[in-house]
C-alpha cells in the first residue's frame, strides 16, 4: 500500500485555493496563451509584410574617392528593387550615396556588390534602405 503524499501544514504557504480561485487561475493562463499567440501573429505578419529584407555584407574603402559595399537583397522571386547605399564618414556624415536598382531574378535572394563615389574619405559603407520597384 502507497501512502498519500504529505501535505504541508495548513496556512504554511498562504490560504489553500478553493474552486473559485483554480478556475479563475486556469482563466488567466488562457487569456495569457491567447495574448501570446495575438502578439507572436502580429509580429510574423509584419516580417511578411516587409517585402525587401536586406543584409550588409562587407565593404572595401577604395579611398578619398569611392567605397565598395556588397549586400544582400531578398524578395519575391519576379521582384525589382532599388536601394540606397551610403558610404560614412568617421564621424558619421553622409559622404556619398547611391541608389542602387536591383533587377528581378529566377531566386529570392541576391548579392549586390557597387562603388559608391565618395567626396572625402569613408569608413564604412551600408545600406540605409531598400524599395520594391511598383
Amino acid at each position: 500500500m502507497v501512502a498519500p503524499a504529505p501535505r504541508p501544514p495548513a496556512g504554511r504557504y498562504g490560504p489553500e485555493p478553493t474552486d473559485g480561485t483554480r478556475r479563475l487561475q486556469r482563466l488567466a493562463l488562457a487569456a495569457l496563451v491567447v495574448v501570446a499567440m495575438v502578439v507572436l501573429a502580429w509580429i510574423g505578419t509584419g516580417v511578411m509584410r516587409d517585402p525587401v529584407i536586406w543584409q550588409d555584407v562587407g565593404y572595401r574603402v577604395d579611398g578619398p574617392g569611392s567605397t565598395e559595399v556588397t549586400f544582400d537583397v531578398t524578395t519575391a522571386v519576379g521582384a525589382a528593387a532599388t536601394c540606397r547605399v551610403q558610404a560614412l564618414s568617421s564621424s558619421y556624415a553622409q559622404v556619398g550615396v547611391l541608389d542602387v536598382p536591383v533587377p528581378p531574378a529566377d531566386t529570392r535572394t541576391r548579392r549586390v556588390t557597387v562603388t559608391v563615389p565618395t567626396v572625402e574619405l569613408a569608413v564604412t559603407g551600408v545600406v540605409q534602405r531598400c524599395e520594391l520597384v511598383r
